[in-house]
């Protein structure tokens, strides 16, 4: 783990290595001052030598200024290294994610990848601040400190040490009982971010019904665990303050007891008291220094896990020792494939699929909820690897194929269409960044997408909002078919793409791929018989197996799921999933 975190550092370990240097100078200079100030009081004050005191307070006020000045280089240092590693972790962990597979993503949840990005990175970013900065000065400044109190005074020196001794075994246990609660602090953010991100995610939803009340309800309860947690760690940590300030005021009474008889017997020097005093409060605030040092990485301690975990990740999807960079055809075939989303235990959701799709063909694909449509699709694209078989594109094994190749020639429009914030074309450059607008004009001709955007107060530079709030359902499905068309692929995929669009509006588009993208091999999952009965062959899809694959005609005539479904939508008795269900 703490190798993993150390590469981050990368282009600011000299602000990293140049902080406790400057912190170990600081302490230097502010620990020869109080021996000074002993000088000043035994042979300047005492003896009434006014040069001695000029000379030995302009020797002070030149130590604190560079004391000062070390300490203002070390938080520049320090705060300059912090930021920047923090910048590389979520650098780091958000460059990863892009690379990990649907299998590699559906192991985290979307608030716990948020959480790691935002919270436990500004966890580790002020723990490695502490670090750079405390680590190094309290125990130099410890050390220091109690060496010059011993060369003064070997016997009042050893109270110190007894002190630290007691109360560093005291913060050990006082931090390592607070650990076991922070550790559970962190993952309960992850529940409150999933709570916030659903509850904004369908705030249409939670008023159209009703249950703001119900939603703030249980935000509270999440909000509420988290705060029970951290007060029980805080109930621990408390302990930290009372138990330093006993032990202070217990060291200074003792040093001032035994001192004063010393100073009586001649045996000490009221200067060197006074500097053994301002030594006991440093030794003693550096020690409280680094109980708050010990907190601070103990609550890091379960964001550094959640964040290496991230960082370890490796997509289950590679590219092979010599990749093939060309798609030869849109051909598609499936050798006696099976597929399980957990490769070691899960139940396979597709079971022995043979198919044999030809370049240029229109697929429909219609099965019931849960019958595995989107799962043998996603396989084409390589979105998952087989759990055994094969599958080739274009004559080739897909896991032969460059990923950025395979998935250039493979345009997939999902069940859950994405628009991101920007302008329609901006949007639609997705597809193809280099697209002029006339080519974005074509492809949302050919998705029937030009006539709602011409309509609009800027045309194709309106811009979407996040989600694309600002338009309805079937705009933003055309648009992504748009934008999937632009990228001029051999295989197209509509993975039920056309659900919140009109029956005369889907016709239209089929009717465009017919017409103007006849080479390109076109995939077509449905729950509308009307959106595939004009397809070259169809697919029915039936608990992970294919049960039928023909012509409209064919199927009809031949298999009994497509023929009770075409029944039932003619007639307007029902969808497919209840019919599909009863047989």
């Amino acid at each position: 783990m703490l190798r993993t975190l150390a590469l981050q550092i990368k282009g600011f370990k000299r602000d990293a290595i140049l902080t406790p240097i400057c912190m170990i100078l600081e302490v230097v200079f502010e620990t020869m001052i109080p021996f000074l100030m002993a000088s000043i009081i035994d042979h300047g004050v005492e003896t009434g030598d006014i040069r001695h005191i000029y000379r030995v307070g302009a020797g002070m006020v030149v130590l604190a200024a560079c004391g000062l000045l070390a300490g203002i280089l070390g938080g520049r240092f320090a705060a300059r290294a912090s930021a920047g590693y923090a910048r590389n972790l979520r650098e780091a962990m958000f460059v990863n994610i892009q690379s990990f597979s649907f299998s590699n993503i559906d192991k985290y949840s979307t608030a716990g990848l948020v959480t790691r990005l935002t919270t436990d990175v500004t966890n580790i970013q002020n723990a490695f601040q502490m670090l750079l900065r405390m680590c190094f000065r309290a125990p130099f400044s410890m050390i220091c400190a109690m060496a010059m109190a011993f060369a003064i005074n070997a016997r009042l020196a050893s109270i110190y040490l007894g002190a630290v001794v007691f109360l560093g075994i005291l913060l050990f246990l006082i931090v390592n009982s607070a650990m076991k609660y922070f550790q559970r602090a962190f993952p309960k953010y992850d529940d409150m971010n999933a709570s916030v991100q659903e509850n904004v995610s369908a705030i249409r939803v939670v008023k159209a019904y009703v249950r703001e009340e119900h939603e703030t309800e249980r935000f509270k309860r999440t909000s509420q665990n988290i705060y029970d947690i951290f007060m029980k760690a805080e109930y621990k940590v408390i302990w930290n303050m009372p138990l330093l300030q006993v032990t202070v005021y217990t060291c200074i009474m003792l040093i001032s007891w035994i001192g004063a008889k010393m100073i009586v017997s001649h045996t000490l020097t009221t200067g060197e008291l006074m500097s053994l005093l301002t030594y006991c409060m440093n030794i003693l605030m550096n020690l409280m220094m680094l109980s708050m040092v010990f907190v601070m990485l103990t609550m890091s301690v379960a964001s550094a896990r959640r964040i290496v975990e991230v960082l370890e990740e490796e997509s289950d999807l590679r590219d092979p020792e010599q990749p093939i960079f060309q798609v030869e055809d849109g051909s598609i075939l499936f050798e006696d494939v099976d597929f399980a989303y957990q490769r070691s235990s899960g139940e396979p959701v597709l079971r022995k699929i043979s198919l044999e799709i030809r370049a240029g063909e229109t697929i429909g694909v219609i099965g019931g909820t849960g019958s595995a449509k989107t799962s043998l699709v996603n396989l084409i694209s390589r979105l998952y690897d087989v759990t055994a078989g094969r599958v080739l594109v274009g004559g080739r094994d897909v896991r032969e194929y460059d990923l950025e190749t395979l998935r250039s020639q493979v345009a997939v429009v999902l069940q859950k269409n994405v628009l991101f914030s920007g302008t329609i074309l901006e949007n639609l450059r997705w597809g193809k960044a280099d697209a002029t607008e006339e080519e974005c004009r074509q492809a949302c001709r050919l998705a029937c997408a030009d006539g709602f955007i011409g309509k609009m107060p800027d045309g194709y530079h309106t811009y979407i909002e996040q989600g694309g709030t600002n338009v309805s359902g079937g705009q933003k499905q055309r648009l992504c078919i748009a934008r999937a068309l632009l990228r001029q692929p051999k295989i197209l995929i509509l993975d039920d793409s056309t659900s919140a669009v009109d029956t005369a509006t889907d016709g239209k588009i089929r009717q465009a791929f017919a017409q103007e993208i006849p080479g390109t091999t076109k995939i077509i999952i449905a729950q509308r018989i009307s959106s595939v009965e004009g397809a070259d062959r169809i697919i029915v899809m039936d608990d992970g197996r294919v049960d039928g694959f023909g012509t409209h005609e064919e199927l009809l005539r031949e298999n009994e799921i497509y023929r009770e479904v075409y029944e039932s939508q003619k007639s307007g008795g029902g969808d497919f999933d209840e019919k599909a269900g009863e047989s």
